[in-house]
């Protein structure tokens, strides 16, 4: 039988880091308790019971359990309106969704936070042969970095920004918001981008009225994936018209085994339904697959689990700055969603580090990481998850694309002691010279 043996000095490293991020610590827990209650609120006003749990079979006609659950997340999300359907396979494809109902042939979207992540340039038709893409519907696509412009513009200090640069791309954004524009897309997350900043609510919001400022017809949808809970509000406060994730990243709590959500106008929400099921039915029909109780718990743990997930975050930020590696965010610095990036600068050192988060799984620990091709994805991907839900980002897992700068993007946790034993454990193993990676 194989135990875990760690050694002093590591423990002393990560023990150390959590000390000196107490206030921090402190600062999430009051934010989850914040979201804690208005989950508590929101499942008190629809009046839950065990009715909302029963099993519907068939076409899933007056599902009370579903309309329930519909309510309580429009609630939590401070929206008019939400969806959350097990059809629905992906983050990328509740985003998808979204766009499919928003947009028609001859509109333009446009992306106001550059790139979007890998897997809605295909859905996009930027990568990939286009097939079934928006490209190919005749929708046409332009995209612009607003961070850190959007600094610049709303009053805000940022430095090492040209101003000349700053005006310009102004402008660019400015004459993109004209017709034939119909949604523009924020993307809140810092996605497979080690020199991208994951946007606050805040910031995302100012976006959103510069937008509104130039152009108050244009739709904005924001892709919400990892950023759930992180804060005290979501995107849908802030002015966004739709937001969407996937209900095996924060919002399910480490218990929905599929599924994803939208929410926003009541409007749009139809219109992305009509692409789920078809036009007529809509939201009308469709079962849980018996998961109603557990899509209910998740969302009532999501709080407390994306908590642990955040800190987590920060503890390996800190361990690893402590040990000379290069992360995004800093460890002391506002999180925004549950991302940690960690820079290897080598291949080798990338996989050898997924290979020692593997090992730490509670799933599959046993088994060895390789690099592989990936649907969605250009790169090559090696990626540690030995979770209980296959692909589970709000379990402890971490991957990242096989191209420079070679980082790994370590997220989730259902509990911070899983991520703390990881921690003093993986460290350990590179440093005894098993599996190499500092």
């Amino acid at each position: 039988m194989q135990t875990t043996t760690v050694d002093k000095a590591t423990r002393d490293l990560v023990r150390q880091a959590e000390k000196s991020l107490a206030d921090q610590f402190d600062f999430v827990d009051e934010t989850a308790l914040h979201n804690q209650r208005k989950v508590l609120d929101a499942f008190r006003n629809h009046k839950v019971t065990e009715e909302h749990f029963a099993e519907h079979t068939g076409y899933g006609i007056d599902d009370a359990g579903r309309e329930a659950l519909d309510s309580v997340f429009a609630e939590v999300f401070a929206a008019a309106g939400a969806a959350v359907r097990m059809q629905v396979v992906s983050g990328t494809h509740a985003l998808a969704l979204c766009l499919y109902g928003c947009l028609k042939p001859g509109d333009r979207l446009v992306s106001i936070t550059g790139a979007p992540y890998d897997t809605l340039q295909q859905v996009i038709g930027i990568a990939g042969d286009g097939r079934g893409s928006l490209k190919e519907l005749g929708v046409t696509y332009a995209e612009v970095d607003l961070d850190p412009v959007l600094l610049n513009v709303s009053g805000y200090h940022a430095s090492g920004i040209d101003a000349q640069v700053a005006a310009a791309k102004v402008l660019e954004f400015q004459k993109l918001l004209e017709a034939p524009t119909r949604l523009v897309t924020i993307q809140k997350s810092c996605g497979y981008s080690f020199d991208r900043r994951t946007l606050s609510n805040d910031e995302i919001g100012k976006m959103i009225a510069l937008v509104r400022a130039k152009n108050p017809d244009v739709l904005v949808m924001v892709d919400n994936c990892y950023g759930e809970f992180v804060e005290a509000t979501e995107p849908t406060s802030h002015g966004a018209d739709i937001i969407a994730g996937s209900l095996i990243k924060n919002p399910g709590g480490g218990l929905a085994i599929s599924g994803g959500y939208i929410a926003g106008r009541e409007d749009l929400i139809e219109s992305a339904l009509f692409r789920l099921t078809a036009p007529g039915i809509g939201g009308h029909q469709g079962v849980s697959f018996n998961q109603n109780r557990l899509l209910f718990q998740g969302l009532f743990l999501a709080p407390s689990v994306v908590a642990s997930a955040v800190k987590g975050a920060m503890l390996s930020a800190l361990v690893f700055s402590d040990l000379g590696m290069e992360v995004k965010p800093a460890p002391t610095e506002r999180r925004f969603d549950i991302i940690q990036a960690i820079r290897f600068g080598d291949r080798r050192k990338l996989v050898n580090f997924c290979r020692a988060i593997q090992y730490f799984s509670p799933v599959n620990a046993h088994v060895s990481p390789e690099p592989a091709e990936m649907p969605g994805y250009e790169d090559q991907v090696v990626m540690a998850g030995g979770t209980f839900v296959e692909g589970s980002t709000i379990e402890l897992s971490a991957d990242g694309p096989l191209r420079e700068p070679y980082a790994a993007f370590l997220q989730g946790g259902l509990t911070y002691l899983h991520i703390k034993c990881m921690l003093e454990g993986a460290i350990t193993r590179s440093r005894s010279g098993e599996l190499p990676f500092v």
